[in-house]
């Protein structure tokens, strides 16, 4: 009778490894490059076709659309697009200044109109930020899709994101917590090298005459950031519309925008980082390009999970 017990056991747990095996095994087979090649061929096509024809009216907007991959990505779910019913993602503070979420409606009603309920806009995002970082310069990399749409936006789901204020330490804790390295959030802050940033973001640099800021910059930018406004300045002054590694050299020359740039200094293994990338672009290419695909790849949905939507603001 135990021995009946045991096998039995063993039956159940057997079945159980091969469930999940299985089940993992499918859902990379739903997470893949060229998940559309079959249902949709000319999914990436359109998109970038679409993203090109919105920078060419506003040049600007190919680095919100990064940034609001970015935002997206500890769930990579295309939840930072839906409205809100109650409080949504894209309330909260750190996202009130993002612009572009008309081109991607634009985008996905060229999609549906291809291939009605196929192409994910969580997928469309992360087409869209290559596409833009490609736009800029950039390298063109691949981008695995498949993703599901999730059906949840929350504001307090944004207290997870970095802010312009952290400090090494806090960063580093932040990636490592959802399995990216250290390395991977330097390689990463280097999409600062595109954009703009509203005065309140880096304002207390400012207030306190932060020492760390090079002396002349920080004069500028009082300028273009008098008491009571919230103007916008460059990431990158010298060439805001290039995906470039200039980003690194501003760190290393102190004029870095934020707390969060300037930090990158603090270690001496982070700022040997800084100079080898400010030093080399097809390193940093490579780089960024592994890395934003890793992100990407964060909690998404795939397989029956969540859902396609058909207006990337609404649930279905």
């Amino acid at each position: 009778m135990a021995l009946e017990r045991e096998r039995r056991a063993t039956l159940v747990v057997a079945l159980a490894m091969a469930l999940w095996i299985s089940g993992a095994m499918r859902a990379e087979a739903q997470f893949k490059v060229g998940f559309y090649s079959q249902s949709c061929p000319r999914a990436e096509a359109i998109v970038k076709e679409e993203i090109e024809k919105a920078l060419a009216d506003d040049e600007g907007v190919g680095a919100d659309l990064l940034r609001m991959h970015f935002h997206d990505y500890f769930g990579c779910d295309g939840s930072i697009l839906l409205d809100s019913t109650n409080t949504a993602e894209k309330d909260a503070q750190i996202n009130l200044t993002l612009e572009g979420f008309d081109i991607i409606d634009d985008v996905k009603e060229k999609l549906e109109a291809a291939c009605k309920g196929v192409v994910s806009c969580a997928d469309l995002l992360a087409f869209a930020a290559r596409d833009a970082v490609a736009h800029y310069g950039g390298i063109h990399y691949e981008v695995p899709s498949g993703r599901r749409d999730g059906r949840i936006s929350v504001a307090s789901d944004t207290d997870i994101l970095p802010s312009p204020d952290f400090k090494l330490s806090k960063l580093t804790d932040l990636f490592v917590s959802k399995g990216l390295s250290q390395s991977e959030m330097i390689v990463l802050s280097g999409a600062h090298t595109v954009g703009i940033a509203h005065c309140d973001a880096f304002s207390k640099r400012l207030d306190s005459a932060d020492p760390r800021m090079d002396v002349k910059y920080a004069a500028a930018l009082r300028k273009q950031c008098p008491p009571g406004s919230n103007n916008t300045v460059s990431m990158d002054p010298h060439s805001p519309h290039k995906f470039d590694n200039h980003y690194y050299r501003l760190v290393l020359d102190s004029r870095g925008l934020f707390t969060s740039d300037d930090t990158l200094l603090s270690a001496w293994s982070t700022a040997a980082q800084v100079k080898w990338l400010a030093c080399d672009f097809k390193g940093f290419q490579r780089e960024f390009e592994a890395a934003i695909v890793k992100m990407g790849a964060i909690g998404v949905l795939t397989g029956y999970g969540g859902e396609v939507r058909t207006n990337c603001r609404v649930v279905n």
